[in-house]
């Protein structure tokens, strides 16, 4: 089974407060031009993304750098809706390239103006672990790790752990074993669009 765990990207998707709003429009249709195309214009960081080290590490890596493996790897869900427990999370016997899932359940205020503003941050104390155990992305489903200056983001890429936002449906993840596919479009830049999924083991 497979779930997928990435929002829909439409004319309504919300954005990070500053950036510029998403927009499909059709460009021809299949009446009058016998095909149809849509341009979609939207940042980088917008929807279900991932951020490379270059999002904010000076000379840091852009995904397209990345192999395809680093994409795919065991999920390992984290339920931190009560807060976050390095204890806990220590004994989950995280290994490198694992793909860590934190449920926050901020995902249920999407469409509100607080889901920008009123997140809980991962603590230091757990980006600095998860760097140590060299897993390979963490997710996320809220719109980021921190607020700024996001020293937890520069926690997470100056170690090369790749940071995936706005994630959904966690909730179906809860005692599951499960795989992870995230896959970006394979741009030169510091983040893009994701599609993420779930494979039910």
């Amino acid at each position: 089974m497979h779930i997928d765990l990435s929002v829909r990207l439409t004319n309504q998707t919300p954005v990070y407060p500053g950036d510029p709003a998403v927009r499909v429009k059709p460009v021809t249709n299949i009446e009058q031009d016998g095909f149809q195309d849509h341009l979609v214009t939207l940042a980088t960081h917008v929807g279900t993304h991932i951020d490379a080290p270059s999002h904010m590490i000076s000379g840091g890596h852009n995904l397209d750098a990345y192999p395809v493996e680093r994409f795919v790897g065991r999920g390992v869900y984290i339920d931190v809706r009560q807060g976050y427990n390095l204890a806990d999370i220590r004994k989950l016997g995280l290994k490198a390239g694992d793909i860590v899932i934190f449920h926050t359940g901020m995902i249920e205020r999407y469409e509100k103006t607080d889901y920008f503003e009123k997140f809980t941050p991962i603590p230091a104390e757990v980006a600095h672990y998860l760097v140590e155990r060299q897993v390979s992305l963490v997710g996320m489903d809220m719109c980021g790790p921190d607020y700024p200056p996001f020293p937890i983001h520069k926690i997470l890429l100056g170690g090369d752990v790749l940071i995936i936002e706005n994630l959904t449906n966690l909730d179906r993840l809860a005692g599951r074993t499960f795989t992870i596919t995230a896959l970006p479009l394979r741009l030169d830049v510091d983040a893009a669009p994701a599609r993420v999924i779930a494979t039910i083991l």
